[in-house]
């Protein structure tokens, strides 16, 4: 349960409070404060028995029957003195410029605070209420009632003279008085009655519901929520009625309106204020408890209730229990529950003491979050809130959550939320770096440190980066990665790394580092030479990047060692900075890797090296033979004599039969094939490359004594050499392999051959017959002849232009057009005429398909 205390030297609730409640987790509704200034010095001389609350001001009356006027500061700003007893009650009208006041001794006051009217009375009784209508500034509700033993209504004729009539009598004293709009709610000893002023009825009875407490010790409490709902306290009950209009088929001899009681429950205190708190309920309970020693009851703290209220029950929202002064002596009557409706303020008045409560604001929602270290959430809802929090800023409660998370030990947590709460700040980055630096915790900022807006100092940097590279060398290499080279003084951090290698010179995390920060630094000679030295991948982007041609001239070597592929593409990818003959001779002493480059060099073309080609061929012989013989068939500018002998030497009979058969020695190849090989396939083959008669007669003639071979032949030969040509001479009693296969296959290749020819046959003869036919009947379509057609031989207009003269046209199939005078005469071997263009081009003559005469 939260406390509203506040600690004063000296003071009475101090000594008797023995008691400590666990601080509450959940947060409280509502803030509090005591009213001091005026009403300090006031209480210490005099008690309060009564209050009233207008949005302008305060009024106080108190045992001593003054009444004073304050602002909301509790200042005095007018004081009253009306009787030399206790003020019972005062009243406002809603203007705040009248007022009603009475008190124990029957005197009843009704003034203007700013003019000069007023009503003075003296009762025999002591008065306990009075209130004034609240439009009482209007003339026509110059109204007020008062209860003692009776309840008078007090109204001013038009003579300006007053008079008073009784609304109720005969039920004991009057308690408790509300007026609202045109309904008076007020409290006897039996109940609670309402009575309409516009149609001057007693509209309900709502009666008590616990008849056996004191209805002066325990007076029931009235609070009109709106101007139809009314909520009534009394004991530990709680109604809330609403005042409805009856309907007309109803109304009879029936007050035009009737109370309806939407919701009642039981509390566990007796209430001694109520106040509305938008669809909530604010309750001032009494509270007694049992003394564990003594086992006997005691007043203690009163509290202050917010309550959800349902239509048989309530749920508590939340709960207050206030330490106010002099709360020992007190009594359930003691205490009253004013409230300011515009500013949700509430006034909870006792003897002494004057608190104000009122609804906690974001401020004081960060407050709580902040007491119970709950920086996070308080941050969040700043953020929120930012344009409406007064007393606090999201720049002082980040700082204090990351002071909080730094102090917990969670160090990457309070770095990484400096980001978003340091912002662009580089003063308070600095400040919480070196904070950091303190704590020996800078490992752990570094990597939520600005890079670009802000730029910290140099220093900052170079202080990471000096405690990483003291004992963290990875940490270290992954820094200089992602900071960009001018955040730190670039040469300082070298000579730093040189120092380190002096301990370690083999370290590969510090030298490819250290080739980084010569990288930055534009020194790309050392950083090459690490690069190299560390077979880096790196290196080859490093020269394409930076144009380091130049400088790895003499370093050809150690590049192709490093990855020759990538070396080679780089190499030939930029020949106009490094030549082929500087490569070349660069790798006179690695002759694999020289070959490695022409081979490239070749596949990429095959005569941009064709100086080297003599030598590629003993390149090609030694390190890479697969490729020799592609090599030999694609290249022409090698020399054959050379490649020969080179091949003869190793032996290399493909490579020599390919040799000597582009040399035009198909013989010597075909025996090589014969005799080193024995590949009949192969020599078959080579044969059918050549197409050489000859060649076919040795093949044959070399294969006659060897039956494998015949085989050979026989199963390959039908399609190039007559078969016949080889049987005849096969020796009678030779034993032949497969030799009825070899047959038949070759009769079935013979058949094959007849019938494609056939099918070949018929295939032209249905081809010429289909053309035939379109030629025919393109033929015999007719041709257009107009004035724009012109002879071919007189090239003047075929047609005359005067349409009367006679004429004759010759048009011929290919579409030439002449006059029939033009042509030559037929002679009398050949009397068809023919196209003289046509067949002068030997376009094949066409004859003539129409003649024009007129």
């Amino acid at each position: 349960m939260a406390e509203a205390e506040e600690q004063e030297t000296g003071s009475l609730e101090e000594s008797t409070d023995e008691s400590e409640e666990e601080e509450s987790e959940e947060e409280p509704k509502l803030k509090y404060e005591r009213l001091s200034n005026g009403v300090t010095e006031i209480l210490q001389k005099d008690a309060a028995s009564c209050m009233t609350v207008h949005d302008k001001f305060l009024a106080l009356g108190t045992h001593y029957g003054k009444v004073y006027l304050l602002d909301v500061q509790g200042n005095i700003t007018q004081k009253f003195d009306v009787s030399p007893v206790k003020i019972n009650q005062i009243s406002l009208d809603e203007s705040g410029e009248h007022m009603g006041v009475c008190s124990e001794d029957g005197k009843v006051q009704v003034f203007g605070l700013y003019s000069g009217e007023e009503f003075h009375e003296t009762f025999d009784c002591p008065i306990k209420i009075i209130a004034v209508h609240p439009h009482f500034l209007r003339s026509s509700c110059k109204q007020f009632v008062t209860g003692g033993k009776k309840l008078l209504l007090f109204e001013r004729s038009w003579m300006s003279r007053w008079k008073s009539s009784v609304l109720h009598e005969g039920e004991g004293n009057i308690r408790s008085v509300k007026w609202r709009g045109h309904l008076i709610a007020w409290a006897n000893n039996m109940g609670v009655k309402i009575f309409d002023i516009t149609s001057k009825q007693r509209i309900t009875n709502v009666p008590r519901d616990d008849i056996s407490l004191r209805p002066d010790m325990y007076p029931c409490s009235l609070c009109w929520k709106d101007s139809v709902t009314l909520i009534i306290g009394w004991g530990t009950s709680v109604k809330i009625c609403s005042v409805k209009e009856r309907h007309a088929s109803e109304m009879r001899d029936l007050p035009s309106r009737y109370v309806e009681i939407v919701s009642q429950f039981e509390t566990e205190l007796h209430v001694s204020g109520l106040a509305p708190l938008c669809d909530q309920l604010v309750v001032l309970s009494y509270v007694k408890e049992v003394s564990e020693k003594t086992e006997r009851e005691y007043c203690a703290r009163p509290r202050l209730d917010i309550i959800q209220p349902l239509p048989e029950t309530c749920e508590e929202v939340s709960s207050d229990a206030l330490t106010v002064r002099g709360f020992q002596e007190n009594e359930c009557r003691d205490y009253h529950l004013e409230y300011s409706e515009g500013e949700s303020l509430f006034y909870i008045v006792s003897p002494r003491d004057v608190v104000v409560a009122k609804e906690r604001d974001q401020d004081d929602h960060i407050d709580w979050l902040l007491e119970k270290k709950k920086y996070e959430e308080a941050l969040m809802a700043a953020e929120i809130s930012q344009k409406n929090i007064k007393r606090h800023k999201i720049l002082d409660i980040g700082l204090a959550y990351v002071n909080h998370l730094v102090e917990k030990g969670e160090y990457d947590v309070a770095a990484r939320k400096c980001q978003k709460i340091l912002g662009k700040n580089a003063a308070l980055w600095e400040y919480e770096v070196y904070k950091f630096k303190e704590i020996g915790q800078l490992k752990a900022i570094s990597p939520y440190l600005p890079r670009g807006d802000p730029v910290l100092k140099p220093l900052i940097y170079e202080m990471i980066l000096h405690e990483f590279l003291e004992s963290d060398y990875e940490g270290f290499a992954t820094l200089i990665r992602e900071w960009p080279g001018d955040l730190y003084n670039n040469s300082v951090i070298v000579q730093a790394v040189r120092d380190h290698l002096k301990k370690d010179s083999q370290n590969r995390t510090l030298l490819k580092t250290l080739a980084e920060l010569y990288t930055y630094d534009k020194n790309y000679g050392n950083a090459l030479e690490i690069y190299l030295t560390l077979r880096h991948k790196d290196v080859f982007q490093l020269i394409h990047k930076h144009n380091l041609f130049s400088s790895i001239k003499d370093k050809i070597v150690l590049l192709m060692d490093f990855d020759s592929e990538k070396a080679v593409d780089m190499l030939l990818d930029n020949e106009d900075k490094i030549s082929i003959k500087k490569v070349v001779e660069e790798l006179e002493d690695r002759p694999e890797l020289q070959h490695v480059y022409l081979h490239k060099l070749f596949k990429r073309d095959h005569h941009k090296g064709q100086a080297y080609h003599e030598k590629q061929i003993s390149l090609y012989a030694e390190y890479d033979r697969p490729n020799l013989l592609p090599f030999l068939r694609d290249s022409i500018h090698c020399p054959l004599e050379k490649a020969l002998e080179i091949c003869q030497q190793r032996n290399f009979v493909e490579e020599t039969v390919y040799l000597l058969s582009r040399m035009g020695n198909s013989r010597s190849a075909l025996k090589m094939i014969m005799e080193e090989l024995h590949d009949v396939d192969k020599a078959i083959e080579f044969a059918k490359e050549q197409d050489d008669g000859e060649l076919w007669e040795d093949l044959i003639l070399y294969s006659i004594d060897k039956p494998p071979f015949i085989t050979g032949l026989l199963n390959n030969i039908g399609t190039h050499v007559d078969p016949i040509l080889l049987i005849h001479r096969i020796k009678e009693g030779m034993e032949i392999p497969n030799l009825r296969d070899s047959l038949v296959k070759i009769l079935q290749d013979y058949n094959l051959q007849i019938l494609l020819r056939e099918g070949c046959k018929k295939i032209l003869v249905a081809d010429s017959l289909s053309l035939l036919k379109k030629m025919h009947r393109t033929q015999m379509k007719g041709v257009l002849v107009d004035e724009e057609n012109i002879c071919e031989s007189c090239l003047s207009p075929v047609l005359p232009s005067d349409a009367a003269k006679p004429f004759s046209v010759v048009v011929f199939h290919c579409r030439h057009m002449f006059h029939k005078e033009c042509l030559p005469a037929p002679s009398l071997n050949s009397p068809a005429q023919f196209c003289n263009i046509c067949s002068a081009k030997h376009r094949g003559p066409g004859s003539a398909i129409l003649e024009m005469k007129k």
